[in-house]
């Protein structure tokens, strides 16, 4: 009792925040997980149909297809969204012009605050067969016939990919760069003592002491990869639908298109159990619970 009326206003101050969690998340998931057992209607109560809804969802080939697509694609984006700001931190990091670096830093992240809408409509211009300024240069540098980037699956898959990398690049680059300033400078001091030279301080101190920020950016970049949605709703089209339509395209299509809401939370809470699958195992390949 002393310790409660000590953080009293501690208690107090989280109150809000507990409602606004209990209200807009907790009641939310609730509802979805007793929808998934209703032959849902929008109208009049849902009778109760068991596993039914579940039972629809796994024998759906276009449900596995869209978790391949969605493997393949996340996989893609899980990869090189890592890496990709990771080389670009340590690239960064050794610039020693201080305005240079934070007008650049500004640039890369500019693309993180654009809604995916504003993006994808960048991206289908630049990427016109006629029009677009890619296949424009591809054609005076190479003279090939223009390609068929988002109409073509094999093109149409590498560039979600790489559209959104290049979207969420500067993002997990700034995260890098945090982890890279708390290094602490001796360490590197030791190292030129030592007669190290720029790579082997990268490779034996940088990269070493930024293992735990490394751990988080993967580990976050892991439980959004099941859940990826905009950038494929945005870029996608018939012709490449079968091959690039992810869980959640399957999912709104499923909920909101055809009105099958029951069958859209049951693949809604399948989607949830994969995530929490994947992000465990990474958990554990990672050692992420371990220091350093």
């Amino acid at each position: 009792m002393k310790a409660l009326r000590k953080y009293a206003a501690l208690y107090l101050m989280m109150i809000p925040v507990a409602i606004y969690f209990l209200v807009y998340g907790y009641y939310p998931l609730i509802k979805g997980l007793q929808v998934s057992f209703q032959d849902y209607r929008l109208m009049g109560d849902g009778p109760y149909a068991g596993l039914a809804n579940y039972s629809q969802v796994w024998h759906d080939p276009f449900f596995w297809q869209s978790l391949t697509n969605t493997l393949v694609i996340g996989g893609g984006i899980l990869a090189l969204g890592f890496i990709a700001p990771l080389v670009l931190a340590l690239s960064l990091n050794e610039v020693l012009h201080a305005r240079f670096k934070k007008t650049a830093q500004m640039v890369l992240y500019i693309p993180h605050l654009l809604s995916w809408v504003i993006v994808g409509g960048i991206w289908i211009f630049l990427l016109s067969p006629d029009t677009g300024l890619v296949n424009l240069l591809l054609q005076r540098l190479t003279g090939t016939q223009p390609i068929h980037f988002l109409a073509e699956s094999f093109w149409a898959r590498w560039v979600m990919i790489l559209v959104a990398t290049w979207k969420d690049m500067g993002y997990s680059c700034i995260l890098f760069l945090a982890g890279i300033v708390t290094i602490n400078p001796s360490l590197y001091e030791a190292a030129r003592i030592d007669g190290a030279s720029r790579w082997q301080q990268v490779r034996y101190v940088t990269l070493p002491q930024l293992l735990s920020t490394m751990k988080v950016v993967f580990l976050l970049n892991t439980m959004g990869v099941l859940r990826i949605f905009d950038q494929v709703f945005v870029l996608r089209n018939p012709s490449t639908a079968p091959d690039v339509d992810v869980l959640m395209v399957y999912t709104f299509e499923k909920g909101i298109m055809n009105m099958q809401v029951g069958v859209a939370a049951a693949a809604s809470f399948l989607v949830l159990l994969f995530t929490l699958a994947l992000t465990l195992v990474v958990r554990k390949l990672t050692r992420f619970d371990e220091v350093g």
